[in-house]
């Protein structure tokens, strides 16, 4: 009985309760003229699996058997999961609200004075994101650091990576950066994928990070904490997340001659190395991976769409291009764009994409917090 015990915890509704009802009844209602509807309409609480189709007639012979039209009732579908949907009326009219709600099977139905208790403990269809529906689109190694919290905050999620990380097509800059690592002042990075690849890299030669003397510069939390799960210092964090702070960041500091190392993806913006090699700055950025476009990728992309999400998440300018360079923009024109920041945004737009929901601050967090914003409060 694993379906109405989850259902009672998903809907607010306990099935007993001392206040209203000590027995429950379970019945099948595939068969109306099998079941004895004198002596179930006397129950207290009636748990209706398989009935949804032939509730009306069951309505009709409880309530002619005894049992009060005001008494209230409700049906659910999917029980338990993110597309949870309840219909809750008497058992006079919710044969009526069913129909009106396009209500299909499976569903399971509760007669009984409980589910009056919905209102008060009705905890799982009042979170956030309840009934939204979500695309996340980050690499597969990374897409649950996103698609968990959505979850739990009510949210179906939907997986599809449009981008894949995998190791940089040539590794040789960056292990001759590893080989002389004690010669830098500044190591910089811009993403987790970043530290990862320098990491696995320097696991594979012959140095350690007993070598390392630069100071460390990280961009975001997600990034910093990388950095500290090695047991490293992080010496400078910029106030935002975006390469242009990281670069203000460094305004008051004396960068003539200064090596600085800056393991990166293949394809990114110059800004950072351009900037500090204009101030004197003598700077390696250096591939430490790519992003490449996952197999398959139209056709996944497609059927997914087609499902009319709610929301599908960007968290950089690869994920908004590979997805547009596999479907166009035409599937998007009824989905809600959420960006991880200006930089991700400007490329939607470029595309004639509104995004209407920008994180702030460019985190994961900050862009959970902006999809779980009423819609009015979206950027």
């Amino acid at each position: 009985m694993t379906t109405p015990l989850g259902l009672a915890a998903y809907t607010g509704v306990p099935l007993t309760h001392r206040e209203h009802t000590s027995a429950v009844t379970f019945v099948t209602g595939h068969s109306v003229e099998a079941i004895d509807w004198s002596r179930v309409g006397a129950a207290e609480t009636i748990v209706l699996f398989m009935g949804l189709v032939n509730f009306p007639a069951i309505a009709r012979e409880l309530i002619a058997h005894g049992r009060s039209p005001a008494t209230p009732a409700m049906a659910v579908r999917w029980a338990t999961r993110p597309d949870q949907k309840t219909v809750a009326g008497t058992l006079e009219d919710l044969p009526r609200k069913i129909e009106q709600a396009g209500l299909k099977p499976p569903a399971t139905i509760v007669i009984g004075d409980v589910v009056t208790l919905r209102e008060r403990f009705n905890w799982y269809e009042k979170l956030p994101l309840f009934g939204q529906r979500i695309v996340v689109t980050r690499d597969r190694l990374q897409v649950m650091e996103l698609a968990e919290p959505l979850e739990a905050l009510g949210a179906e999620t939907i997986l599809l990576p449009v981008i894949e990380i995998r190791e940089a097509a040539d590794p040789g800059p960056l292990d001759q950066a590893i080989a002389r690592l004690d010669s830098y002042d500044w190591l910089i990075f811009t993403s987790v994928n970043g530290v990862r690849c320098f990491v696995d890299r320097l696991d594979r030669s012959e140095s350690d990070l007993r070598k390392l003397r630069a100071r460390i510069c990280a961009i975001g939390p997600a990034t910093r904490a990388a950095v500290e799960a090695l047991h490293l210092k992080v010496d400078r964090m910029p106030e935002e997340y975006v390469a242009e702070s990281l670069i203000e960041s460094f305004k008051s500091d004396h960068l003539a001659g200064q090596r600085i190392l800056l393991p990166r993806a293949a394809v990114a913006r110059d800004l950072v190395p351009v900037e500090l090699t204009r101030r004197g700055a003598i700077v390696d950025a250096v591939e430490a991976y790519r992003t490449m476009v996952p197999e398959n990728l139209p056709a996944k992309a497609l059927e997914i769409l087609k499902r009319e999400p709610d929301w599908i998440t960007f968290t950089s300018s690869s994920t908004v291009r590979n997805l547009i360079d596999a479907v166009g923009t035409e599937p998007l024109k009824n989905v809600r764009i959420a960006s991880i920041g200006p930089i991700t945004s400007a490329t939607a737009r470029e595309y004639g994409l509104r995004v209407d929901a920008e994180a702030n601050p460019h985190t994961m967090d900050g862009l959970i917090a902006a999809i779980s914003r009423p819609r009015s409060a979206a950027t």
